[in-house]
């Protein structure tokens, strides 16, 4: 029986990819102020996440290389952590400057602050615009319906949440979905066995966010293989 449950994970690994980037291909990116690209990547550092911490850090720095090859994207790390730590780097555009902050970085046990995500997302979009938030985290333990209310501000602002779901928390996966939807943004549950498809949704958020569809058309286009294949079945 639990072979079986195996399996019918592994065949839904492609379709899930597809509807990823098919969300994210037809994602809202309106109401630009300048010709550059804003992304946040935030990340639960709570204690259930050190497992997986070092190789989370070494994804995200493969998807900002990857979105640096297009130029114009300015990056923002954000994390939660303990007890009611939240922190934000500055806006840059060299990747290189966000490796120093990240890797002092070390995961604490605490509730998590997603809240607090959404609505420094929501602030900094105010100031100027923010085109797409990525979200890695693997539970939710606050109120969902306050959750989903901002994730629908940020949808009316156009910034839309592209969740990252570590595990199978059922609590979290629905109030995840739902942050997405609202927000017009999508939504991939991933594992440890999955890390090829991680980085691959990863690097097309960040080139997307960095130049829209057509940059990512071009991006697939150049790295063929999986991401080629993919952006063809959504055109």
């Amino acid at each position: 029986m639990a072979r079986d449950l195996d399996n019918s994970k592994k065949e839904k690994v492609p379709t899930d990819v597809d509807a990823f980037l098919k969300k994210v291909s037809l994602s809202r990116k309106t109401g630009h102020h300048s010709s550059t690209g804003r992304l946040i990547f935030a990340i639960d550092a709570t204690a259930s996440r050190q497992p997986t911490w070092d190789h989370a850090c070494h994804l995200q720095r493969e998807m900002f290389d990857a979105a640096a090859e297009e130029g114009n994207l300015e990056l923002q790390i954000a994390y939660f952590r303990g007890f009611g730590e939240f922190k934000a780097t500055r806006w840059t555009a060299d990747s290189r400057a966000l490796i120093g902050p990240m890797s002092r970085v070390n995961c604490l046990g605490g509730h998590t602050q997603i809240i607090k995500v959404l609505n420094h997302t929501l602030k900094q979009t105010m100031k100027q615009r923010v085109n797409a938030l990525v979200y890695v985290g693997d539970c939710m333990e606050e109120e969902a319906d306050r959750l989903c209310h901002i994730a629908g501000q940020l949808g009316m602002q156009g910034v839309p949440v592209f969740v990252f779901q570590e595990g199978g928390d059922p609590s979290a996966e629905i109030c995840f979905q739902q942050i997405a939807k609202l927000s017009g943004g999508a939504y991939c549950r991933f594992d440890s066995n999955s890390a090829s498809m991680l980085k691959t949704l990863l690097k097309a958020v960040a080139v997307y966010a960095a130049g829209g569809r057509k940059a990512l058309e071009n991006y697939s286009q150049k790295v063929g293989g999986k991401t080629l294949l993919l952006v063809q079945q959504i055109k």
